[in-house]
């Protein structure tokens, strides 16, 4: 992330596992998945004991970006409110896409299953791969 316009760093200290989950209830049906998976993706990765630090600490900028009340543009606006904190997911994504490994996609998957029921997993994989 610190190669990307936004400095997640900042964004660290809203990050717990409460708030993400408040969070993703909050947003699941308001943004939809798109912007779901990769935060999921996301938290099941920072959970793996196989990402270093350096990459949970970039996980972490990103999920506390997501769930910090100011951003850089307000959640409230319609359409385009969520899509600084997407651009946050994905930077991180791009970062740490590595370690994201079959278990995290698979659990990943599973809870979007739970928030949103059926949906075409190969597709919505692959517009996330897209903007990768």
């Amino acid at each position: 992330m610190t190669n990307n316009n936004m400095n997640t760093k900042n964004y660290e200290s809203h990050y717990n596992e409460s708030s993400f989950w408040n969070k993703v209830k909050q947003i699941s049906k308001k943004v939809g998945i798109n912007l779901v998976y990769p935060a999921l993706l996301l938290f099941y990765e920072l959970k793996s004991p196989n990402v270093p630090l350096k990459a949970k600490a970039t996980i972490v900028g990103a999920l506390g970006y997501l769930i910090c009340p100011v951003d850089l543009i307000c959640d409230g606006i319609p359409i385009i409110g969520y899509t600084d904190d997407y651009a946050a997911l994905i930077a991180a994504l791009r970062t740490t896409m590595r370690y994201v490994t079959p278990d995290v996609r698979c659990r990943a998957m599973d809870k979007l299953h739970d928030l949103f029921g059926d949906f075409d997993e190969n597709a919505i994989y692959g517009e996330l791969m897209e903007n990768l």
